[in-house]
């Protein structure tokens, strides 16, 4: 049996593919995440077309990209037949021709069902489990720390390509910043004032930083500078959590017309456009602050049981943890009563916060 930790790369110095498939199912953040290992590979290989394989929700994130040049977007609601076919479309080209180089950059069921239709002569992934082995032709390493390198380190172990700290990529139209620009004044944003998205959601607790924490924050912060003005976003299902905010930093005399919320949900791109327009973008540890990054607003994240994996490090991305020794854990539980949340005031975030809205 071979070592799943090792190296099978022999023979991918002679390829040249005419046509790529990289696989990322999901999280939306992500597939987001995923862009600069296609911008990698458009570099590398300039004339081969990329197409990507994810699912419907996520499809949006790569839309406009320039570098891909299609995208198959699965629903997953359709049945196991409709699936099998889909699947089997997917893996062999749908008729656009074969693949040359297919990459698993997650290891799902459903993406190994796309390899095992493929006749693809490199199926590349990270090293996988040995009972997964026979679905891959190759696998290389993964590199650390931050996430988008990990999955690139796929594609620096195998065909010797550089990181070269590139940042996640979303290409928004004029027409797209125009109407956010719209939405943004509608909904209450003045010329001369300084606006910071503030994602206080998240599905996981131990990654959600308390709602009276962020509506004490926004107070603090208003009082020294009058300038702000903070607009909360939210997903599906998330409005309650974003009630609870606005309630408590209402409550706590938050000047209403300094805090704005979305009156109806916003699409994956109406955020990035909004949060291009934005001076600072404040939040969990969640998918809109890579498309923060990817848009070039800078990030500050409360940081809870995640790792500093997912900051990217470059200048005006910063996240803020309590620093207790279990940190990071990625527990799904905690037996400390997530202290390393609610432990985590907001009059020790208030100085970063001020500090990142400097010039």
């Amino acid at each position: 049996m071979a070592n799943p930790t090792s190296c099978r790369i022999d023979g991918l110095e002679r390829l040249n593919p005419r046509r790529i498939l990289c696989c990322q199912l999901r999280q939306i953040g992500d597939v987001l995440l995923l862009t600069p290992s296609i911008h990698m590979l458009k570099k590398r290989w300039p004339d081969a077309a990329i197409d990507v394989f994810t699912e419907k929700k996520c499809a949006p994130a790569l839309e406009n990209n320039p570098e891909v040049n299609h995208v198959w977007a699965m629903d997953r609601k359709m049945g196991v037949l409709e699936s099998l076919r889909y699947y089997r479309k997917v893996g062999t080209g749908g008729g656009m021709g074969r693949y040359d180089l297919v990459i698993d950059f997650q290891q799902l069921p459903r993406i190994r069902w796309v390899l095992l239709f493929s006749d693809a002569p490199v199926k590349l992934s990270y090293p996988p489990p040995w009972y997964n082995q026979l679905v891959y032709t190759h696998w290389a390493k993964v590199s650390g720390p931050y996430a988008a390198k990990c999955k690139a380190g796929v594609l620096m172990h195998a065909f010797n390509l550089p990181w070269e700290n590139d940042p996640p990529r979303i290409h928004l139209t004029d027409a797209e910043r125009d109407h956010a620009r719209a939405e943004l004044a509608a909904w209450g944003l003045k010329p001369g004032q300084r606006l910071v998205t503030v994602d206080a959601t998240h599905r996981r607790i131990w990654r959600l930083w308390p709602a009276g924490h962020y509506a004490k924050l926004l107070g603090l912060a208003t009082k020294q500078r009058p300038d702000l003005r903070f607009l909360l976003l939210y997903g599906p299902g998330e409005f309650e959590m974003v009630e609870q905010v606005r309630e408590a930093a209402l409550a706590a005399g938050l000047p209403p017309g300094q805090l704005m919320v979305p009156p109806r949900l916003t699409t994956l791109r109406e955020m990035a456009a909004i949060l291009s327009l934005a001076a600072l973008h404040l939040g969990n540890c969640s998918s809109p602050r890579h498309f923060a990054v990817a848009v070039g607003t800078k990030t500050l994240t409360v940081r809870g049981s995640s790792s500093d994996a997912w900051t990217f490090p470059g200048p005006g991305h910063e996240d803020v943890a309590l620093g207790l020794p279990c940190q990071p854990c990625g527990e799904t539980g905690c037996p400390h009563d997530l202290k390393c949340l609610t432990g985590l005031t907001p009059e020790a975030v208030l100085p970063r916060l001020l500090a990142m809205l400097e010039p």
